[in-house]
């Protein structure tokens, strides 16, 4: 509670934040054929790169990224790798964490944006308001709030993409993208995907909303897949699966790694029948298939292995969309947590939630 109230009252202070902390976008004398920070651009095709696949295809695509960038920016965007540097994400606006590693859509003209994004695209899911679709909704959703009265703290150019370490099908990389209420960390060893987490997932506004004339969704499915799992219980396991006090935040968010309970607590979804276990393996799925989606298969697997060792708890309501509900899948890798929280810029609730893996996050080093 006490960090949620803090959250708030900074949120309130954002204005100032903002206006003393103004900066030049970086622009090198050479980008003057395009203005920086239009962040509407759509990700490129690299056609260079299309006969590729997999993990070459990612490789080849990150080379074309950085071979966008001056050379001033490619030591920005490009870093050595350590988890030190990977540990630095937050769901806060940058206007008020100001520590992430990397260079912002705002500072990027719309070339390199779109070849940012096709990166992120090549390292994200296919299903239907999942992985790029889902990132393309959670850019709207700030740009939505920068016009709701947010501000310039608000808004998809303050969204900050790094490398760390060199893109390769032999050695230690991630794809590190975020800003407010997102964080994508995938870490790669030896031509393989070795961690997607930790996985940050917010929202405001809550639910549908439209913008520029298009309908977002960004967290309905996983709103609607916890519920429909919470829903899925009797009676007698939902006071099994009843976690006692309030729950206001997530236990595992920003800089509170490895903050797992020794104990897992609720209903066991090995005691469910098969019927209520696959709504526990469709909440799963939300987050999962964020990533591309042979990669997306295999974490899948390893979690319906391990899925009757994996507990389910709740906190609040089970609709998922009153302040203090609360939810979380506790297992032997996977945890997932949901907690809808007070609106901030809006008057409306909003969730916050957080993939993490428990031998996976940051490719488990």
């Amino acid at each position: 509670m006490k960090r949620f109230f803090n959250y708030v009252v900074i949120m309130l202070m954002c204005p100032m934040l903002v206006l003393s902390c103004s900066s030049d976008n970086g622009t090198s004398s050479s980008e003057t054929e395009e203005e920086t920070g239009s962040t509407t651009a759509d990700p490129i095709d690299i056609t260079t790169c299309d006969s590729e696949t997999g993990i070459n295809q990612l490789v080849c695509i990150a080379e074309a990224f950085l071979s966008q960038l001056s050379s001033s920016e490619q030591t920005t965007v490009q870093l050595s790798y350590s988890t030190t540097t990977a540990k630095k994400w937050s769901n806060f606006p940058e206007s008020i964490y100001r520590n992430r590693p990397g260079l912002s859509f705002g500072e990027m003209t719309d070339t390199k944006v779109s070849y940012a994004k096709a990166l992120i695209k090549a390292a994200a899911g296919t299903t239907s308001n999942e992985g790029w679709e889902e990132i393309e909704q959670t850019l709207n959703a700030d740009d939505y709030l920068n016009a709701a009265g947010g501000g310039s703290g608000y808004g998809a150019g303050n969204y900050y993409i790094a490398i760390l370490g060199t893109p390769s099908t032999t050695g230690l990389w991630e794809i590190m993208f975020g800003g407010h209420h997102f964080a994508l960390a995938n870490t790669y060893e030896g031509g393989v995907l070795v961690g997607a987490t930790p996985s940050f997932r917010g929202i405001e506004p809550y639910g549908t909303f439209t913008y520029n004339s298009e309908s977002n969704q960004p967290l309905n499915q996983e709103r609607d897949a916890f519920s429909e799992m919470l829903e899925g219980l009797s009676s007698s396991e939902l006071t099994t699966a009843k976690l006692s006090g309030t729950w206001n935040d997530l236990l595992c968010g920003p800089q509170s790694d490895d903050n797992f309970p020794s104990t897992a607590s609720g209903v066991q979804v090995g005691t469910l029948t098969s019927a209520q276990q696959e709504l526990v393996m469709a909440a799963i799925k939300t987050y999962v298939l964020d990533i591309a989606d042979d990669d997306a298969a295999d974490i899948l697997t390893t979690y319906e292995n391990e899925l009757s060792n994996t507990y389910v708890s709740y906190s609040g309501t089970t609709t998922m969309t009153t302040k203090g509900d609360y939810v979380r899948i506790d297992g032997p890798s996977v945890w997932i947590e949901f907690s809808v929280q007070n609106g901030v810029i809006l008057s409306d609730p909003h969730p916050h939630s957080v993939w993490r893996d428990k031998n996976g996050d940051y490719g488990g080093n």
